[in-house]
């Protein structure tokens, strides 16, 4: 779809924005259900709504990651169990959330496709480690069970996650980067016209 600065107005190009969003984030939590071969190791699939939180994250404010993760918590916590009966996936994407944004404002590192894997990679080792310490203090199960349990979950999970992050962040971050490149040409036009 090509956009150019005279066809779209800036309102609707934040609609269709907001509708790429929302599309992207229906299309992860539906690819959460699928195990096609090749997207799940040990049982476990990659964890499509936190790559989602990771690429929105890493180029947003911290209070917008933290929102990506609640927002998205919330999404998978309906999708998969009460919280009563389970553990939360808000706290783990939140905790996701802030901790990507907080590592892209301290600019440790470059934005290629190998950062963004290790950074999936250790998000992912992260929410994993959130949701199995909320089983042990909530006493779902016993701690070693919990701690076998994570070293294969959390690796699993890790490895498939970061391998897949690419084909949901590059055609993700190259919408934001064309938006944001027309609604800085948009805004050079009108300064210019009112000098």
């Amino acid at each position: 779809m090509k956009l150019s600065k005279s066809k779209w107005s800036s309102e609707q190009r934040q609609i269709l924005n907001g509708f790429i969003i929302c599309a992207s984030v229906l299309l992860c939590a539906c690819l959460t259900f699928v195990r096609l071969p090749g997207m799940e190791l040990l049982g476990i699939a990659p964890s499509w709504l936190l790559i989602w939180t990771v690429s929105w994250s890493l180029k947003r404010s911290v209070f917008q990651g933290i929102l990506a993760g609640l927002a998205l918590g919330m999404i998978q916590d309906g999708m998969t169990s009460a919280p009563a009966s389970g553990p939360s996936h808000v706290l783990s994407l939140v905790l996701v959330g802030f901790l990507t944004a907080k590592l892209q404002k301290q600019r440790y590192l470059k934005e290629d496709f190998i950062s963004v894997a290790l950074i999936v990679f250790a998000m992912s080792i992260v929410a994993e480690a959130a949701i199995a310490v909320q089983h042990i203090l909530h006493h779902i199960r016993a701690p070693e069970e919990v701690w076998l349990d994570y070293q294969r979950i959390s690796l699993s999970s890790a490895i498939l996650s970061s391998l897949w992050a690419p084909v949901l962040y590059y055609p993700l971050n190259r919408w934001w980067e064309k938006l944001k490149a027309l609604e800085r040409a948009s805004l050079g036009g009108i300064e210019s016209r009112h000098s």
